[in-house]
Protein backbone atom coordinates (compact mmCIF):
# COMPACT_ATOMS: atom_id res chain seq x y z
CA UNK A 1 0.00 0.00 0.00
CA UNK A 2 2.61 2.57 0.44
CA UNK A 3 3.19 5.07 -2.19
CA UNK A 4 0.41 3.45 -4.17
CA UNK A 5 -0.88 5.86 -6.98
CA UNK A 6 -3.89 5.35 -9.58
CA UNK A 7 -3.31 8.03 -12.08
CA UNK A 8 -5.99 7.68 -14.97
CA UNK A 9 -9.45 6.94 -15.01
CA UNK A 10 -9.09 3.75 -17.12
CA UNK A 11 -9.35 4.87 -20.31
CA UNK A 12 -5.61 5.58 -21.00
CA UNK A 13 -5.51 9.14 -21.50
CA UNK A 14 -5.30 9.96 -17.71
CA UNK A 15 -7.49 13.09 -17.65
CA UNK A 16 -8.54 12.37 -14.10
CA UNK A 17 -6.62 12.34 -11.64
CA UNK A 18 -6.92 9.66 -8.52
CA UNK A 19 -5.26 10.91 -5.33
CA UNK A 20 -1.97 8.99 -4.44
CA UNK A 21 -2.54 6.59 -1.71
CA UNK A 22 -0.10 6.75 1.08
CA UNK A 23 0.48 4.15 4.34
CA UNK A 24 4.07 5.02 5.71
CA UNK A 25 5.16 4.92 9.05
CA UNK A 26 7.41 8.30 9.79
CA UNK A 27 8.62 7.45 13.35
CA UNK A 28 8.59 4.77 16.09
CA UNK A 29 8.95 5.37 19.66
CA UNK A 30 8.53 4.41 22.71
CA UNK A 31 5.94 6.79 24.98
CA UNK A 32 5.53 4.71 28.43
CA UNK A 33 7.34 1.67 29.55
CA UNK A 34 7.67 -0.03 33.20
CA UNK A 35 9.32 -3.19 34.77
CA UNK A 36 8.50 -4.35 37.96
CA UNK A 37 9.73 -7.60 39.29
CA UNK A 38 9.20 -7.36 42.90
CA UNK A 39 10.46 -10.78 44.31
CA UNK A 40 14.07 -10.78 42.33
CA UNK A 41 16.56 -12.01 43.39
CA UNK A 42 14.67 -14.51 45.02
CA UNK A 43 12.70 -16.18 42.51
CA UNK A 44 15.64 -16.47 40.25
CA UNK A 45 17.85 -19.11 42.49
CA UNK A 46 17.36 -22.05 43.38
CA UNK A 47 13.40 -22.56 42.76
CA UNK A 48 11.77 -24.54 39.98
CA UNK A 49 8.78 -22.09 38.76
CA UNK A 50 6.12 -22.90 36.66
CA UNK A 51 5.01 -19.33 35.49
CA UNK A 52 1.67 -18.01 34.15
CA UNK A 53 1.84 -15.54 31.82
CA UNK A 54 -0.72 -13.15 31.55
CA UNK A 55 -0.62 -11.43 28.20
CA UNK A 56 -2.87 -8.21 27.32
CA UNK A 57 -3.07 -5.97 24.29
CA UNK A 58 -4.97 -2.69 22.68
CA UNK A 59 -4.38 0.45 20.63
CA UNK A 60 -5.44 3.47 20.43
CA UNK A 61 -5.12 6.07 17.53
CA UNK A 62 -5.53 10.08 17.07
CA UNK A 63 -5.25 12.39 14.01
CA UNK A 64 -2.03 14.16 15.00
CA UNK A 65 -2.20 16.67 11.64
CA UNK A 66 -4.03 16.44 8.41
CA UNK A 67 -2.80 13.72 7.15
CA UNK A 68 -0.62 12.30 10.10
CA UNK A 69 -2.26 9.61 12.78
CA UNK A 70 -0.66 8.82 15.95
CA UNK A 71 -1.20 4.94 16.87
CA UNK A 72 -0.39 3.36 20.65
CA UNK A 73 -0.02 0.15 21.10
CA UNK A 74 -0.42 -0.88 24.62
CA UNK A 75 1.04 -4.16 25.93
CA UNK A 76 1.41 -6.06 28.91
CA UNK A 77 2.73 -9.28 30.21
CA UNK A 78 2.23 -10.61 33.54
CA UNK A 79 4.07 -13.50 35.07
CA UNK A 80 3.08 -15.07 38.37
CA UNK A 81 3.84 -18.29 40.04
CA UNK A 82 0.80 -19.29 42.70
CA UNK A 83 0.46 -16.62 44.76
CA UNK A 84 3.98 -14.16 43.81
CA UNK A 85 4.07 -12.02 41.06
CA UNK A 86 7.49 -12.63 39.06
CA UNK A 87 7.56 -9.83 36.48
CA UNK A 88 4.79 -6.94 35.30
CA UNK A 89 5.83 -5.46 32.21
CA UNK A 90 3.54 -2.47 30.60
CA UNK A 91 4.29 -1.18 27.34
CA UNK A 92 3.25 1.92 25.36
CA UNK A 93 4.67 1.13 21.92
CA UNK A 94 3.85 4.24 19.42
CA UNK A 95 4.16 5.61 16.11
CA UNK A 96 2.98 7.89 13.28
CA UNK A 97 1.92 7.15 10.38
CA UNK A 98 1.15 8.97 7.19
CA UNK A 99 -1.98 7.94 5.72
CA UNK A 100 -3.64 9.74 2.72
CA UNK A 101 -5.74 8.59 -0.28
CA UNK A 102 -8.06 6.43 1.08
CA UNK A 103 -11.64 6.30 2.26
CA UNK A 104 -12.79 6.62 6.09
CA UNK A 105 -13.34 3.10 6.38
CA UNK A 106 -10.36 2.19 5.05
CA UNK A 107 -8.02 4.74 6.79
CA UNK A 108 -10.11 3.47 10.50
CA UNK A 109 -8.54 -0.75 9.18
CA UNK A 110 -5.14 0.90 8.60
CA UNK A 111 -5.45 2.63 11.93
CA UNK A 112 -6.52 -0.79 12.97
CA UNK A 113 -4.86 -3.56 11.79
CA UNK A 114 -1.99 -2.68 9.62
CA UNK A 115 -0.86 -0.23 11.92
CA UNK A 116 -0.57 -1.82 14.69
CA UNK A 117 1.14 -4.92 13.11
CA UNK A 118 3.45 -2.89 12.34
CA UNK A 119 4.39 -1.31 15.77
CA UNK A 120 4.21 -4.57 17.19
CA UNK A 121 7.56 -6.27 16.20
CA UNK A 122 8.59 -3.11 18.28
CA UNK A 123 6.88 -3.63 21.58
CA UNK A 124 7.82 -7.36 21.34
CA UNK A 125 11.28 -6.59 20.89
CA UNK A 126 10.99 -4.12 24.09
CA UNK A 127 9.29 -6.73 26.03
CA UNK A 128 11.67 -9.06 25.25
CA UNK A 129 14.27 -7.33 26.04
CA UNK A 130 13.29 -6.05 29.10
CA UNK A 131 12.65 -9.74 30.68
CA UNK A 132 16.05 -10.61 30.22
CA UNK A 133 17.60 -7.88 31.50
CA UNK A 134 15.70 -8.15 34.74
CA UNK A 135 17.15 -12.00 35.08
CA UNK A 136 14.59 -13.77 33.58
CA UNK A 137 14.72 -16.25 30.66
CA UNK A 138 14.34 -14.59 27.12
CA UNK A 139 10.31 -14.42 26.12
CA UNK A 140 9.01 -14.94 22.67
CA UNK A 141 5.84 -13.48 22.24
CA UNK A 142 4.01 -15.39 19.24
CA UNK A 143 2.85 -13.45 16.03
CA UNK A 144 -0.60 -11.38 16.80
CA UNK A 145 -3.21 -11.37 14.06
CA UNK A 146 -4.61 -7.74 14.05
CA UNK A 147 -7.26 -8.54 11.64
CA UNK A 148 -8.67 -11.72 13.73
CA UNK A 149 -8.75 -9.43 16.87
CA UNK A 150 -10.77 -6.86 14.78
CA UNK A 151 -13.22 -8.32 13.75
CA UNK A 152 -13.97 -9.79 16.92
CA UNK A 153 -14.36 -6.55 18.71
CA UNK A 154 -16.43 -5.56 15.96
CA UNK A 155 -18.74 -8.64 16.26
CA UNK A 156 -19.05 -8.33 20.18
CA UNK A 157 -19.79 -4.75 19.80
CA UNK A 158 -22.24 -5.86 17.78
CA UNK A 159 -23.26 -8.67 19.66
CA UNK A 160 -23.70 -5.76 23.09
Amino acid sequence: MAGETNGGNGNGNGSAQVPARQFSLRVVYVQDVSFEAPHTPGVLFGTELKPELKFQMDSSHRQREKNAYEVVLHASVHATAGDKSLFLVEVKQGGLFEIAGFSTEETLLLLKIKAPEALYPYASELISSLVSRGGFPRLQLQPINFEALYAEARQTRAQA
